[in-house]
């Protein structure tokens, strides 16, 4: 069986500007990186902008397990099946951290031949977009320190600085650090760059200058006297644009059977809102029949937010979401361990079930239809894919078993015609109205996804929460910070757990991209490496062919 990289390396790619083209972008539009990937000028959002907006589908999955469940791999296949159907298909994801990649949880570009390409550029550098933001994060920074030493005119609490600096790695040594100049002593860290709140406005904003005005918003610690100070009060919003001004244009690429895909904006879902950027998606919407995307991570996370943030502050309404699941991940919610998820077990697939249907439940409160997906791998039994099929039968949720790993856009066809038959039928609505408190909003998160009993706030949160309330940030909508591998805060916990609530350690508001981020459980926005990362097995020949990614 070949891996990703050779299934890759032997595709034969068109070249992205008739990609481009054939997709509905003229050429002037189309800004080349190469012959294989390209940006799309922003001049096409006001060419098209009265166009009908196409069909919105959201891929989400269950509880996962760190390796994934192929919820971009179905994302990629879906698309490519639609496409087979004779529809107008176009997918859009997020752009792979290098975190995860040279980590445990490898990259998002999709698997088999089911992929987006030039995958090796996807995953590492690509266009640069993850840099820039980088840059324009620890500007930002540098521009922080340098107003201190400067004689500090805004008077900035040295001890009241809540912008951290950043980096696309994955590294436990940069979660805490001491910084020291001229008198000053503070404690500080690193976040990844994916957590960076530059990061969630790029995928947030619409146009040049709304990113400009959300970035200078950006609250980068408070003065003496308890006040905010913002990045535009440091004149910083200008410098902070220039830095960001190619990475706002959508990145388009391929799928190995020619499907356009926009690869942009890499928020994660544990941290911040998992979502693509709008501009993308709305872009895409606009020349295509069918629209695929995805939100990290499980429904209780990017489903969320793609629903509560995204669509809330675009109008989007999606006309389909589909659960992806893996036996595999079944088997770790009913409790089987790390080490044994291969072995064949009806009653371990059975017993993880719960999961699932807490995920239904939870999005149900969205009023969207479903449809769950089976990705299927080589150790899956004929037995264990019945048993969850004939579950969500008895539960009254389509579903339907896919085999777009091996097969591609042929392994998705039923998929595909079942999606499209249920689309038509959607009566999307938010979970919460913006008009309740941060406390009900979070409570409502806790409650009605989760299914945890209630919110327990610390010390420190509770007076977090009384200065949000009492400021002009209370009406934002909340961006849970919660571990990916549970319902509730403790990642122990598997299945559908009972009887727990969720512990919200500390809030901050995240004021350009327009909400408020609580933080829960043992969420670190610094990811460490595992004893074996992958990037010990990655490695690149004299002639330049890579290998051991993925």
């Amino acid at each position: 069986m070949l891996t990703d990289i050779e299934i890759a390396q032997k595709a034969k790619l068109r070249p992205i500007s008739e990609i481009a083209k054939k997709a509905g972008f003229l050429a002037s539009e189309i800004e080349l990186y190469g012959s294989d990937k390209a940006k799309i000028n922003l001049s096409a959002v006001k060419r098209l902008s009265k166009r009908k907006n196409g069909k919105l589908i959201l891929v989400t999955t269950i509880t996962p397990t760190p390796w994934g469940e192929g919820k971009t791999t179905i994302t990629i296949g879906l698309g490519q099946a639609l496409a087979k159907t004779g529809k107008k298909a176009f997918i859009c994801i997020r752009e792979p951290s290098l975190g995860p990649v040279m980590g445990v949880k490898g990259g998002a570009a999709g698997g088999g031949y089911s992929q987006v390409l030039p995958m090796e550029d996807i995953n590492l550098h690509f266009t640069g977009d993850i840099h820039m933001v980088t840059a324009a994060h620890n500007l930002l920074s540098a521009l922080i320190d340098n107003h201190i030493f400067q004689e500090n005119e805004l008077d900035i609490d040295p001890d009241r600085v809540v912008w951290r600096r950043c980096m696309d790695m994955n590294d436990r040594a940069l979660r805490s650090i001491t910084i020291r100049y001229k008198g000053v002593e503070r404690t500080d860290g690193f976040d990844i760059t994916a957590a960076s709140e530059i990061m969630a406005i790029l995928c947030l904003s619409n146009d040049l200058m709304e990113m400009k005005e959300r970035l200078g918003r950006i609250i980068i610690g408070y003065s003496r006297k308890g006040m905010p100070v913002t990045a535009s009060d440091l004149k910083a919003a200008g410098a902070l644009t220039l830095l960001m001004k190619e990475a706002l244009k959508p990145n388009i690429v391929q799928t190995i059977e020619g499907v356009p895909t926009f690869v942009h904006g890499g928020p994660f879902a544990n941290i911040a809102h998992g979502c693509n950027s709008i501009v993308a998606t709305q872009l895409a919407l606009k020349v295509a029949d069918y629209v695929v995307t995805e939100a990290g991570f499980g429904a209780d996370l990017g489903a969320e937010k793609f629903f509560n943030i995204k669509c809330r502050h675009t109008g989007l309404k999606p006309d389909l979401v589909i659960i992806t699941l893996t036996c595999r991940a079944l088997k770790r919610q009913g409790g089987v361990g790390k080490d044994e998820l291969s072995i064949n077990s009806v009653k371990a697939v059975k017993n993880g079930l719960p999961n699932l249907k807490r995920h239904i439940m939870g999005l149900k409160n969205f009023g969207v239809p479903m449809l769950v997906a089976v990705n299927l791998r080589p150790e899956d039994t004929k037995e264990e894919i019945n048993e969850v099929l004939d579950y969500c039968s008895d539960i009254g949720i389509d579903a339907v078993a896919s085999d777009i790993w091996r097969k591609g856009g042929s392994g998705g066809l039923k998929m595909a015609k079942m999606a499209i038959k249920k689309m038509g039928r959607s009566n999307f609505r938010v979970l919460y109205p913006l008009s309740d408190t941060v406390r009900d909003k979070i409570g409502r998160i806790a409650k009605s996804i989760y299914g945890a009993d209630g919110v327990d706030f610390t010390n420190d949160a509770i007076q977090q929460l009384s200065e949000i309330e009492k400021g002009p940030y209370g009406k934002l909508p909340i961006c849970m910070a919660k571990t990916q591998f549970s319902l509730s805060d403790n990642p122990e916990l598997l299945g559908a757990p009972k009887g727990f609530n969720i512990t919200v350690k500390r809030l901050k508001v995240a004021a350009g991209a327009g909400y408020i981020v609580a933080y829960t459980g043992d969420i670190v926005t610094m990811p460490g490496l595992p004893k074996h990362p992958a990037a010990e097995k990655i490695d690149i020949s004299a002639t330049g062919r890579i290998k051991g990614l993925f």
